[in-house]
């Protein structure tokens, strides 16, 4: 059983039985140790949580409303202290815990490094799981700065555990030519649009789906707070629209990462995954 602090807010959650099964399960994974520009990726779980605190619990595009749910937030793991590789592993148990016992498991970033254990965990449940990467950057480098677990690097690690005909990358638009080269030959699908081919779709048919977004997907205008913003992204609209594109598809985790509300003017970067997570739950929960 994984270590976890309770939170001060919880995620908009009800409290199920704890022998129920949960329609999502929700835990935070604060970390921030290998941020290459700026760091403050530790506070976003909590920073998330707080503007959830601000949303209705009812969505007007789904129609469907928390309050018909039962949604447990598990708090946040306790990381301090840990190396790169202890803290991915921790993250990885969590992950099997909290998809073990929901529809839908839900982690709150954190560094994109996280979601190499988010994925590790899933694929522990999920034998045949595949991911979808939705971000500004393609984080394949074999290594970043001389360390080869970083945020910029988690995604070459996923290809080279599980293999890159399971990665499906969308929303690209920054990364090196040496990365741009593997993404072209080796990957599932990676594109520089926000949208996936009903020819993609279909080769994922019913596999389980683990969903990858990193915050800064959306342009700068939208989100602020994070640690390497990259003009030329999308509206907080676009990628809404594209998270309920993805109905129909087998999700069974989601996570949100490189939320830095030290560097959120008005918490916009929060409250843009606090909503987007609010969807994803509601859209493959219910």
């Amino acid at each position: 059983m994984p270590t976890f602090a309770p939170p001060a807010i919880h995620y908009l959650a009800s409290s199920p039985d704890p022998g129920q099964a949960a329609a999502a399960a929700i835990f935070g994974a604060p970390l921030d140790l290998t941020e290459s520009f700026r760091g403050g990726a530790h506070g976003g779980p909590a920073a998330v949580r707080y503007m959830s605190d601000g949303l209705e619990s009812y969505s007007p595009v789904l129609d469907r409303d928390l309050e018909d749910l039962s949604v447990r937030d598990l708090g946040d793991l306790t990381l301090e202290n840990l190396a790169v590789a202890d803290a991915l592993d921790a993250i990885s148990t969590a992950m099997a815990h909290a998809a073990s016992q929901s529809k839908i498991a839900v982690m709150l970033g954190g560094e994109h490094t996280a979601s190499l254990g988010g994925f590790r965990g899933v694929k522990r449940i999920h034998r045949d799981a595949v991911i979808l990467q939705v971000d500004a950057h393609l984080d394949m480098r074999p290594d970043y700065g001389g360390q080869a677990f970083t945020h910029a690097t988690w995604l070459h690690h996923v290809g080279q555990q599980f293999g890159f005909d399971i990665v499906h990358q969308v929303g690209l638009r920054s990364g090196d030519r040496h990365e741009w080269d593997t993404a072209r030959r080796k990957t599932a699908w990676s594109s520089t649009e926000l949208s996936l081919p009903s020819s993609v779709r279909e080769r994922i048919g019913s596999q389980p789906l683990y969903v990858s977004v990193d915050i800064d997907v959306l342009d700068p205008a939208h989100a602020p707070g994070t640690g390497c913003p990259e003009p030329g992204g999308v509206t907080f609209r676009e990628l809404a629209t594209f998270l309920y594109s993805l109905e129909g598809l087998r999700v069974v985790a989601l996570d949100v990462m490189e939320v830095s509300p030290n560097l959120d003017a008005a918490n916009i970067t929060a409250a843009a995954s606090a909503k987007l997570v609010r969807e994803a739950i509601l859209l493959f929960g219910a």
